[in-house]
């Protein structure tokens, strides 16, 4: 089979104009990337929707992944281009890709074979310079606390207990833990400090949850800095820069749209990770979807477990969005992972280990029932895998009155995804409203506790004395009411990385809580979670070149 891009190139698409047109949105409210990228204005939430259908959202998930990912993008896309050979009215709700997965060990974020969404390596790259806007404009925020204490530090802060930390878009595992200030008096206050990776920013969670700009505002001034030398809260609107912030992000704002190799429209716009942030795409991206198509494809980070239950539990609630169904995503080979078979050796026929592996599958069907939602069960199916090990699938998620759909999307595009398509129409006729896991005024050990023995099938939660003194600040600030950002590792539903399967009779340990007051959640740092991952061995980045007439080969 052809590369990603030998496949994009060999197609000739639209240009977006064409696309934008197609769905109602206004010149007036495009702004133009060339030919193939245009940005969306806000004020297109303004027009009237041209179509009288009730729109419905549709949230695609997955299992717990391996480390090559099991195609939950591709899947999304695939499902789009299916709908849209049925005769359907859909658009793409996705997350932006980021630098660091890009040049380190996932690659691009752009789907694969024919489902993808294009021009992927632009996409894949710097695209319209959101990330660069969120990463300009959360170091403007340190460079002005820096100041600030430099210039005779008026407001007391505590040098020490500055909890807002500088970001770049990139795995460099070096810049965890930095010291900033060095050489002399005139180069600043020396202290502690670290980099996190834009995708885990607070900045980049507030533009994501933001409504419009009044909002977006809002939540910059309620962002939590630091501490004084007497302990009391600095917020950002005591620095008395949120306007500049506000320039900075003026553009980032309004979302992305592209389009996939079948010309099916696609909202691209916010890209925090699911396991260290609420790995969602944008509020405003999900909404104009909606608004400008009957179904609405979007998708959340990693497994069910983490990016869907932070969607249901933190976006939903501040966008007030209710899914109609959900798509869980699965593979043969994640379920002869989580069944115990090698993960050298999965492209081998395992019938036994596929059997084993569907404990997993179960967790997560019941986790998705937790939420009062009908769902697909979406078999994306990989060239290794064998009709046997798909008919052991098929069988027992039918067995449990569930919908099953094998999904060709990958090598066939939108025809392969028809009956995916089909199954995903047939069972969105749910119109009970999801129920979160917890009660906002359940205590902050409340909201943990329940989302790990709901959603992971911990035992018990365990907090360290830091996260104890964590609980104590919360409480102190009156913050108890937000909602939490569980940070877990991906390749497992417990905190433990290494524990497949369904795991059982084990306890998630907290060791701390950082409070992200302008995104409106508590992150909640279970494991070992980095918020700035590192470079692989063999990164990416050493697959990536530029040809001759200038195409970019090796992203996605």
């Amino acid at each position: 089979m052809l590369s990603n891009s030998e496949i994009a190139k060999n197609i000739t698409y639209r240009p977006i104009a064409e696309v934008a047109a197609d769905m109602g949105i206004k010149d007036l409210n495009m702004i133009p990337y060339g030919k193939e990228i245009t940005k969306v204005h806000l004020d297109a939430l303004k027009q009237t929707r041209a179509s009288n259908k009730a729109n419905k959202l549709i949230l695609v998930s997955a299992t717990t992944p391996t480390r090559a990912g099991e195609g939950k993008t591709t899947t999304s896309i695939g499902l789009a281009q299916g709908m849209k050979r049925l005769g359907e009215s859909v658009c793409l709700a996705l997350r932006e890709p980021s630098l660091g997965p890009c040049m380190g060990i996932k690659g691009g974020a752009t789907g694969g074979g024919y489902a993808q969404i294009v021009p992927a390596s632009r996409i894949n790259l710097h695209f319209t310079g959101d990330f660069h806007a969120i990463t300009s404009a959360n170091n403007l925020i340190s460079a002005m606390i820096d100041n600030h204490i430099y210039q005779r530090n008026k407001l007391n802060i505590d040098p020490r207990q500055i909890i807002w930390k500088r970001v770049m878009d990139m795995n460099d595992r070096s810049l965890r833990n930095i010291v900033l200030g060095l050489g002399g008096k005139i180069h600043g206050v020396p202290r502690e400090g670290g980099f996190d990776i834009t995708a885990a920013s607070e900045i980049m969670a507030i533009l994501c949850l933001a409504n419009d700009h009044d909002d977006l505002r809002r939540r910059l001034n309620r962002t939590l800095l630091a501490y004084t030398y007497t302990g009391e809260p600095i917020y950002l609107k005591q620095l008395n820069f949120t306007g500049s912030l506000m320039a900075l992000l003026n553009d980032a704002m309004h979302p992305n749209l592209v389009q996939s190799l079948e010309g099916c429209p696609a909202f691209v716009h916010g890209g925090p990770f699911a396991n260290i942030a609420h790995g969602c795409n944008s509020v405003i991206a999900t909404k104009m979807a909606m608004h400008y198509s009957d179904w609405a494809i979007t998708e959340a980070g990693f497994g069910f477990d983490l990016g869907a239950e932070k969607f249901f539990d933190i976006k939903c609630q501040a966008a007030k969005l209710d899914p109609a169904a959900v798509v869980l995503v699965t593979t043969i080979r994640a379920l002869k992972l989580h069944g115990g078979k090698d993960a050298k050796n999965l492209e081998n026929e395992d019938l036994a280990a596929v059997l084993a592996g569907l404990e997993n599958l179960n967790k997560h069907i019941e986790n998705v029932q937790q939420f009062n939602k009908p769902m697909v069960v979406a078999l994306n199916r990989f060239a290794a895998d064998t009709d046997a090990e798909i008919a052991i699938v098929k069988k027992h998620v039918n067995s449990l009155a569930i919908r099953f759909a094998e999904s060709r999307h990958f090598s066939e595009g939108g025809k392969g995804a028809e009956e995916l398509a089909q199954a995903v129409i047939d069972v969105a006729n749910n119109k009970q409203p999801f129920e979160p896991l917890y009660a906002s005024t359940d205590s902050v050990m409340q909201k943990v506790t329940k989302v790990s023995q709901k959603m992971y099938g911990a035992n018990d939660v365990a907090f360290t004395k830091e996260a104890e003194k964590d609980l104590l600040q919360i409480k102190r600030l009156g913050l108890e009411k937000l909602p939490v950002c569980i940070a877990k590792a991906p390749s497992s539903l417990s905190d433990d990385p290494k524990l497949h399967g369904r795991p059982r009779d084990f306890q998630v340990t907290v060791r701390g809580i950082q409070i992200n007051a302008g995104a409106g959640f508590l992150v909640v740092l279970t494991g070992n979670i980095m918020r700035m991952p590192g470079l692989p061995k063999v990164p990416v980045a050493t697959e990536i070149e530029v040809q001759e007439d200038g195409t970019i080969t090796g992203v996605g």
